[in-house]
């Protein structure tokens, strides 16, 4: 054997080792014993390339130089809100008629984010002052619930019609639509202050917008007690509204923003006997209605908003004692509510570049609690806008609540400065 070479090379460190190593063997090549190789010459060469060092090194080229695939970025979170404050002075007929306070009435936090593809997720919470009896006993502060909490699913995006889905806690069939032309800041819409249904509950919900702007479809599923209760038993409501705007698709003109609607509400709730007890005939399963239905036209031009409406409800309630000597009887009572409410921007009327933002308010509420016994009242409200900002605005206004042939109400006189803030 004469000559034996051996290369070692460790590029994953950055080193390479060259050795070169020379032997004559006066024996058998077999044999490796010490005293019969000579050292004939030993040559080593290092080579170092410094894995920090901007200098490539030796298989510096055989390194993948293709740059990493970023992550994909996180979704965006839309945060939104308003608040609802306002100074009021005034009350029910009697001691409480001087009365005034500082309330911050609402405080909604809007919370919207994807959840991929055609998902998304809205929550709202609502911060609002506990005056409820028996509750307020515990807690007369301001606390937080969950107005909105629901999941939507866009399962429609074609070029004319479009529709999507949502199950959670959302909008009841009519009073967000209502909102668009009457500011909930001043007072709630006339189907909830007269108490037909919440403006929001829990189950599931579907809309469907017709093409070329000309309206929507919209119908819901829900528990029925509105987003302030729990499930109180085992009935749910039923709702739906069709709403055209026949000129939506003009630019400019005042017709625009016309808006025809008709809803229906086909609601159930559960006998106060359900579960029996000591003494009665025994449990009650069977439901007890809760029906309502209206018609709804209105227009929302920046100059002129105007509103008028007609709704009835029919509400069963036990009567009785559902004992032999007080045997259970359903009382059926039918009420009806007729309301209109104009806003008027008299300065944008005369010039549409007027940079003067008042606005004059008004509004009238017929409430018919009951068709049979003929109790009724009136609802007046009247004051006047300044918007200071286009987020901001400022309101003194003036609502009064008159019974009319023996409605089970007080009256109620109250003076108020409202502020709203959205953001």
């Amino acid at each position: 054997m004469r000559f034996v070479g051996y290369t070692v090379a460790l590029t994953s460190l950055g080193v390479a080792l060259q050795v070169q190593f020379q032997s004559v063997s006066g024996g058998a090549a077999a044999s490796l014993a010490p005293a019969a190789v000579g050292l004939a010459s030993f040559t080593a060469e290092y080579a170092f390339a410094s894995r920090d060092s901007t200098t490539p090194g030796p298989r510096a080229e055989s390194r993948d130089s293709t740059p990493p695939v970023p992550p994909p970025p996180p979704p965006s979170l839309d945060f939104s809100g308003v608040l609802y404050a306002n100074f009021q002075y005034g009350g029910e007929a009697g001691p409480a008629k001087a009365s005034n306070k500082f309330d911050v009435e609402r405080a909604y936090l809007t919370f919207r984010i994807p959840a991929g593809d055609d998902f998304s997720v809205r929550v709202t919470t609502d911060l609002f002052q506990q005056t409820s009896p028996g509750s307020d006993s515990f807690y007369r502060g301001w606390v937080v619930r969950a107005k909105y909490a629901y999941l939507q699913y866009n399962y429609l995006r074609g070029s004319g019609w479009r529709a999507f889905a949502r199950a959670g806690l959302l909008q009841t069939v009519f009073i967000e639509h209502d909102e668009q032309f009457w500011p909930r800041w001043i007072s709630t819409s006339p189907t909830e202050r007269a108490g037909y249904f919440s403006s929001a509950d829990a189950g599931v919900s579907t809309s469907l917008s017709l093409p070329g702007k000309v309206g929507e479809v919209y119908a819901t599923l829900t528990n029925g007690p509105g987003y302030t209760s729990r499930e109180v038993d085992r009935f749910k409501d039923y709702a739906a509204r069709v709403t055209l705007t026949p000129w939506g698709r003009r630019q400019s003109d005042f017709l625009r923003t016309l808006a025809l609607s008709a809803w229906g509400y086909k609601g159930a709730t559960a006998s106060r006997f359900a579960d029996g007890g000591a003494g009665q005939l025994g449990p009650v399963g069977d439901a007890l209605r809760r029906d309502r239905w209206g018609v709804h036209a209105g227009v929302a031009d920046p100059r002129f908003t105007f509103a008028a409406q007609y709704a009835v409800r029919t509400e069963e309630t036990d009567t009785g004692s559902n004992t032999s000597a007080a045997p259970r009887a359903v009382g059926d009572s039918t009420g009806v509510l007729v309301s209109a409410y104009a806003i008027v921007r008299p300065f944008l009327i005369a010039s549409r570049g007027s940079k003067i933002p008042l606005a004059l308010l008004g509004r009238v509420d017929r409430v018919t609690a009951n068709r049979r016994s003929g109790s009724r009242y009136n609802t007046v409200i009247a004051g006047l806008i300044w918007d200071l900002s286009k987020r901001a605005s400022l309101s003194l206004d003036y609502q009064e609540t008159v019974p009319v042939d023996g409605a089970p109400l007080l009256p109620a006189k109250r003076y108020f400065a409202h502020i709203v803030a959205r953001y």
